[in-house]
């Protein structure tokens, strides 16, 4: 009974009550402190692992700049010269494949052209001579028919003057 008399000095036997009750509920149910010493111990090593993660990254990224400038730019470019270079030849060869035979196309149809205009011109003269041939022919059957339709004149005059000693009697 005396801790009842000097819980009272203190304070009142509620007051000692509600002191235990609130240890026993920090002590129970309220995880603060602790889950605040974990939360300052997770960010610590987070931001420590990140930041040498982060550091790696850049660091790897850096040599892999440097690899890329000294290395593989200078290989591409003497591969993108050496490609374009021998690319470049092939078209010009085939360019003047191309050249020659368009000349050698252009030279065929030019005597083909020449040949097509020599049969013409031989079919002209030969045209032509044919009808010199038939003007001449047309000109000896004229005289012909001339000298005939002359002789059947006279054999018909001739005629007549026979007729006419006979028609006198």
């Amino acid at each position: 009974g005396d801790r009842r008399r000097e819980a009272p000095a203190a304070g009142s036997p509620i007051q000692a009550i509600i002191k235990d009750v609130g240890e026993i509920y920090s002590r129970l149910l309220d995880h603060r402190p602790v889950i605040q010493g974990e939360i300052r111990y997770f960010v610590k090593e987070f931001e420590e692992k990140r930041g040498l993660r982060e550091l790696r990254v850049l660091e790897n990224l850096k040599n892999t700049i440097f690899e890329t400038n000294d290395h593989v730019l200078p290989k591409c470019e003497q591969a993108m010269h050496d490609n374009l270079n021998e690319t470049f030849k092939r078209l010009q060869a085939a360019n003047n494949m191309i050249h020659r035979l368009q000349e050698k196309e252009s030279e065929v149809r030019k005597l083909q052209a020449d040949k097509v205009m020599a049969r013409e011109e031989k079919c002209i003269a030969h045209w032509e001579e044919f009808m010199k041939e038939q003007q001449n022919q047309r000109a000896e059957v004229d005289e012909e028919h001339r000298k005939a339709m002359e002789r059947l004149k006279e054999q018909y005059s001739e005629m007549e003057k026979e007729l006419a000693k006979y028609v006198s009697f």
